[in-house]
Order: structure tokens, then sequence, then C-alpha cells
């Protein structure tokens, strides 16, 4: 009895398992346009709106937003072919305050990078964030990946358009 009852509960944890691998995706964001938001972003925002000329494959946009006004902001999400997020975030705040709300207030400045024409300041923190940043006619340009390898970021930078 007791053996039967090990074979029992053996089956039902297997099926368990499997029930659970079966059920969770892998990829849980979904993929959104950004195109007409980023359309629609460049007519309202008085800086011009980045976005990649095209997405590498397997590479998808996950989050889009634009917010008009006199704060205006743009940010575009995208998760690479090994799931790593990156964002692109544009507003006229501050280098050091869009480095802290999107890197981390103890960042820590690296060395200056040349990508595609354009210097951008670099900055890491302690929990695997690497930034970009860049700050030109009083628009600041912050794209930050976090576990991205640099050179992933600075392709994506040169993509930018």
């Amino acid at each position: 009895m007791v053996g039967a009852m090990v074979v029992v509960v053996a089956i039902v944890v297997a099926l368990g398992l499997l029930g659970h691998a079966l059920s969770t995706p892998n990829n849980p964001a979904p993929a959104v346009s950004y195109r007409q938001e980023a359309h629609y972003a460049a007519a309202q925002a008085d800086f011009p709106i980045l976005t990649p000329g095209s997405l590498p494959d397997g590479w998808r946009a996950t989050t889009v937003r634009f917010l008009p006004g006199s704060h205006a902001s743009w940010h575009l999400g995208v998760l690479t072919d090994q799931n790593r997020y990156i964002g692109l975030e544009e507003s006229h705040d501050p280098v050091s305050e869009m480095v802290h709300r999107y890197v981390s207030a103890h960042a820590r400045k690296g060395p200056d990078a040349h990508v595609a024409g354009s210097r951008w300041r670099t900055y890491t923190d302690d929990g695997g964030d690497r930034a970009f940043v860049r700050r030109t006619d009083g628009t600041t340009v912050l794209v930050v990946g976090h576990q991205v390898p640099r050179a992933v970021l600075e392709r994506y930078l040169a993509r930018l358009r």
C-alpha cells in the first residue's frame, strides 16, 4: 500500500510540474506597435522623438508611452532576443534626474562613448543596469539596459533616428 501511495504521489507531482511548465510562457510581455504612437508624439513634442529604424530579429517592443504637455516625455521599452530589457527615455529633465530615476541614485559615471557620431555619457549601477545618456538642445535622451552587454546597447543606439 505504501508503494502504491508513493507511485500516485509521484504521478501527481509530475503532472503538476508538467502543467506549470506548459502554462508559463517564456515571454509574458506581448509585443506592441510603437510607430503610430511615435508619429503622434513627433507631432506633439517640442523635441525630436527617437525610435529605432527597425528592431533586430527576435526583438520586440513591449511598452510605448508619450506624455504630452509642459513636461512631455517619450518612452519605448523593448526586449532583446535574449529577453533583456532596454528602455529609451526622452524628456527635458536634467541628466542627473533621469539617471537617478531610470538607473540608480548611486549610479557611477563611466567613460564617454562615441556611437554613430554622437557622444554619450555612460553610467552603471550595482544591480546590472548600464545606461547611455546625452543632452542636446535641452533634451535628455537616456537608454538603459538591465544586464545588457555594452556592445548590444551601442548597436541599439546606432539604430535610433
